[in-house]
């Protein structure tokens, strides 16, 4: 007999990318091995953000590009719950809805993968490599002034295709898409957070319902890690102290070392020219206290001027 926690049935929205679906259905199996009376069924959708591909996604309207047809689908009665890689998921959610699951880290760091070349440091002068964030263009600006960055937009599959047709000597992606999808072989080296820190969020799978639903909340509450909890709560406070978004090259990053959270963080012009920098350590529990306070040090020490000259680009 169920309980008033046991679902009977639960549609989960997703975009109907290859890497997409494989998070879709990861969430879909976990759940039925929770509920297995309960019919999970996934609702593949196409949203705007996968439409437009010629353009980076700094200019058209940033990471709610990707999951707004997904919302739409929960308030409409058509889907429980939205399934996001935590990257693309903006550091504010819409009114209504809540990022209330998130879900053991994979890999959070980023790969390089080029079919000639073993790393960043084997490039040759005038290279082409290509990224999808200002993150990573920055980093890459800024230490290896030699390369030449270009735009690499896409799902995971075209972005490998790109390379593949000689498009680029090398790309920059999440290594945790590649893992995912079996992908691993391509992986030349994965950076250390040293070389490319990485996004907040990235390699974690965040669950967004509708605030309302307190029984969607309870039957997707067993999915939840606390460690990854902790940390991607840090480095999205911190990124939203700092107004993160796609238009801001900033990376944020925790990790829980003896019982202590370290967050480490940046924030930097797209051309890599001016970067600030610092850590903060602290107890997990006060992982958005810790995100906050990471902020206001990189404002004191020079992001502010950073960020009002990106404001007014």
């Amino acid at each position: 007999m169920n309980t008033p926690a046991d679902p009977k049935k639960i549609v989960i929205a997703s975009r109907e990318s290859r890497l997409a679906m494989w998070q879709a259905e990861h969430i879909r199996d976990r759940l039925r091995g929770l509920y297995p009376a309960a019919e999970v069924d996934i609702l593949g959708m196409t949203t705007r953000g996968d439409q437009i591909l010629d353009r980076p996604l700094s200019q058209i309207g940033g990471k709610g590009l990707f999951i707004k047809e997904l919302e739409v689908a929960m308030q409409e009665g058509r889907a429980d719950l939205a399934v996001h890689s935590l990257k693309d998921v903006p550091m504010e959610m819409p009114e209504g809805f809540s990022l209330t699951a998130i879900t053991a880290r994979e890999n959070p760091r980023d790969a390089f993968v080029s079919n000639n070349h073993a790393g960043l440091d084997e490039l040759p002068a005038g290279a082409v490599v290509g990224t999808s964030s200002l993150r990573r263009e920055a980093i890459l600006r800024a230490k290896y002034p030699q390369l030449k960055i270009e735009p690499l937009r896409g799902n995971l599959d075209t972005r490998l295709r790109k390379l593949d047709e000689g498009q680029y000597d090398a790309i920059i992606l999440a290594a945790a898409g590649l893992i995912r999808l079996g992908l691993k072989e391509r992986i030349k080296t994965v950076l250390t957070p040293e070389q490319s820190l990485p996004a907040p969020g990235q390699g974690a799978l965040g669950i967004e319902i509708l605030a309302s639903r307190d029984d969607a909340a309870a039957f997707i509450a067993p999915l939840t890690d606390a460690e990854t909890t902790h940390c991607v709560r840090a480095e999205r406070a911190f990124s939203r102290a700092l107004g993160g978004s796609c238009q801001i090259p900033l990376g944020g990053y925790a990790i829980i070392e003896s019982g202590k959270l370290w967050l480490r963080g940046f924030v930097a012009t797209p051309d890599g020219k001016e970067m600030v920098a610092d850590e903060l350590y602290g107890d997990p529990a006060d992982d958005e206290t810790i995100g906050r306070a990471l902020a206001e040090m990189l404002r004191a020490r020079g992001a502010e001027a950073i960020l009002t000259k990106l404001a007014t680009c």
